[in-house]
């Protein structure tokens, strides 16, 4: 078994409301999302999954978050975009790009600041 991860970055805003304390106010944060692959066997060529296409899939699913208010999207209307709901999309979107029996996303780590952050695996 192979994992091959990669690591992006967004910046977005966001607020969590019901929340007791400053993080109820909209605020911003420069996202780090890395994505780790499990790949069951090398290609011909000995390559689990292309970097260029996983970095691809990756930022395509993260322009729709990058400089925007993620309290204002549709997918955050029922609950707050936390570092964990936000894990858990990118990886359920990722999936249903990559994964086909071969490759499959094996976790999702969101860190909305250096030593902070939520993973998301199923």
């Amino acid at each position: 078994m192979f994992e091959i991860d990669i690591e992006r970055d967004f910046s977005a805003a966001h607020q969590l409301k019901g929340y007791q304390g400053n993080c109820s106010a909209l605020h911003g944060h420069n996202w780090t999302v890395q994505a780790v692959i499990q790949v069951s066997e090398l290609d011909e060529l000995g390559i689990g999954i292309d970097f260029r296409k996983l970095k691809r899939d990756l930022d395509d699913i993260l322009e729709k978050y990058d400089h925007r208010n993620l309290s204002e999207l549709p997918e955050f209307s029922a609950s707050n975009p936390t570092s964990e709901r936000l894990a858990e999309l990118v990886y359920r979107r990722l999936a249903e790009r990559v994964n086909d029996g071969r490759v499959k996303v094996q976790r999702v780590r969101i860190c909305e600041s250096p030593g902070s952050g939520a993973t998301y695996y199923e």
